[in-house]
């Protein structure tokens, strides 16, 4: 029998819940005690497969101008405008949790969600896992992770870890 891929959320938000500035801006996580010593390597090899909203990718178009991040790994923007593929990604025009449904389908490890609010409001009932890392700013005001809506997700705590100044929480989605 094949193994369905999981879904994840994994990423760092600020402790008021926030991903990035409203102008998209990191500058607050950048230099934070730790922010190289997350496990990042050992979670990017247990991905195959990478998910996007638009706006996300143009910003590490920004931040990393001169080799895409994720280079050799089947990547896929949710955009309503632009259609096809460039050298990266996939653009995907169709509905965002049955794209994400029919991925999740095939046999797989992980799919990485980067990125939050609007594209992870879609696929939240399909979220199999979240692995969020908690910087130690309140920055006030800028992307959520979460958009408000109506839907209630119960989670279980799996596991919770230190990397110097940032607290990791690893949640799995009760089914």
């Amino acid at each position: 029998m094949s193994k369905q891929s999981k879904l994840v959320f994994y990423g760092a938000i600020s402790l008021d819940g926030y991903l990035a500035r409203e102008n998209h801006s990191l500058d607050w996580l950048i230099g934070t005690e730790g922010e190289h010593d997350t496990g990042y390597e050992e979670f990017y090899e247990s991905i195959d497969t990478i998910l996007m909203g638009r706006s996300t990718y143009e910003q590490i178009g920004i931040l990393s101008p001169e080799k895409f991040p994720y280079e050799g790994k089947p990547c896929y923007v949710f955009s309503r405008t632009t259609t096809g593929s460039d050298e990266h990604v996939t653009y995907i025009n169709e509905d965002i949790a049955g794209f994400t449904q029919s991925l999740k389908e095939q046999e797989g490890k992980r799919i990485w969600i980067v990125g939050g609010g609007e594209v992870l409001q879609h696929m939240l009932h399909l979220v199999d896992e979240f692995i969020i890392q908690i910087a130690p700013t309140i920055i006030g005001r800028g992307i959520p992770m979460f958009v408000p809506g109506d839907q209630e997700n119960k989670l279980t705590l799996v596991d919770v870890r230190r990397y110097k100044q940032f607290a990791e929480l690893h949640y799995e989605a009760i089914r």
